[in-house]
């Protein structure tokens, strides 16, 4: 899986690809720009704030930068991103042309509202669930915006949780449909080690006897997927009894409404919820 770390290094305003940036300003200036603001103004300068009009773990910060660095104006930020910050908060301040802070206001406020949402939410949840279970991990899934994956899960680990497996290529996780074309799961984890070495292996199982005999075959990880959580304890302290160095992870069906009842045994939780179904927080952006 990605490492957390090295997640967010990649991150490093330096690195960042602004091919991201530059496609997503298109989606607002076309080929012709910003043709209010063009035909407003001509070379005069501004300062400007962006303030968290919510409670909120700030994610997003190194985004808005690249997007006011590329549109032409300077930025400070006066926060971290991973910070909490309370209502009113002012987290960025901007300086250049009123016509490049315009440019670029939407967009960054886009990244900070989505990325902050996503982290707040991430926060609240590792920090419920390792009041039960300190050890706990809470990941992401790869249900995320066609696009904007990266930025998903990198809010997710401002939240304090894992990013998962970032794509296909990164680590083996079979799953349901791929046991449809094999004859059994114990053939495919056999298939998977012959050919590949070097990857992490995981397993979704759906029932008791598929996850006791993956549990006989040195995977890395069992996910027990849309187990109830008393099936899934049982199933869990079973698979521990076989190896317990291999990593319980818990999935399908778990929203925050139950997720403490499956914090108490599993190793792992994943939920789509993190970033298929989070509410933006509100930012705002004002001229001085």
């Amino acid at each position: 899986m990605i490492n957390p770390k090295t997640l967010i290094e990649a991150f490093d305003i330096k690195k960042l690809v602004m091919d991201d940036i530059d496609r997503f300003l298109s989606e607002d200036l076309g080929t012709v720009g910003d043709i209010t603001s063009d035909a407003l103004f001509t070379n005069e300068v501004a300062s400007a704030c962006i303030w968290a009009k919510q409670r909120c773990v700030v994610a997003g910060l190194m985004e808005a930068k690249a997007v006011f660095t590329r549109t032409g104006a300077e930025t400070t930020s006066l926060v971290l991103d991973g910070d909490f910050v309370e209502e009113n908060t002012v987290v960025m301040n901007i300086n250049g042309p009123i016509r490049s802070i315009l440019k670029g206001e939407r967009l960054a406020l886009n990244f900070l509202g989505r990325m902050s949402g996503i982290a707040t939410e991430t926060k609240k949840l590792v920090e419920q669930c390792r009041g039960v279970n300190p050890k706990v991990q809470i990941a992401a899934t790869r249900k995320t915006t066609p696009g904007f994956r990266k930025y998903e899960k990198k809010a997710v680990v401002l939240g304090g949780g894992e990013p998962h497996r970032h794509g296909l290529y990164d680590a083996v996780l079979i799953k349901d449909n791929h046991l449809r074309g094999v004859s059994s799961v114990k053939e495919a984890v056999q298939r998977i080690k012959r050919k590949i070495n070097n990857k992490i292996i995981e397993v979704e199982v759906e029932n008791e006897h598929d996850a006791l005999v993956v549990a006989q075959m040195a995977v890395d990880v069992i996910m027990l997927d849309n187990f109830d959580a008393k099936s899934g304890l049982r199933v869990t302290e079973k698979i521990r009894k076989i190896n317990p160095d291999i990593l319980i992870e818990v999935s399908g069906g778990i929203t925050p409404d139950n997720i403490l009842l499956y914090a108490s045994f599993a190793d792992r939780i994943s939920l789509g919820y993190l970033t298929h179904s989070i509410q933006n927080k509100d930012f705002s952006l004002e001229l001085k």
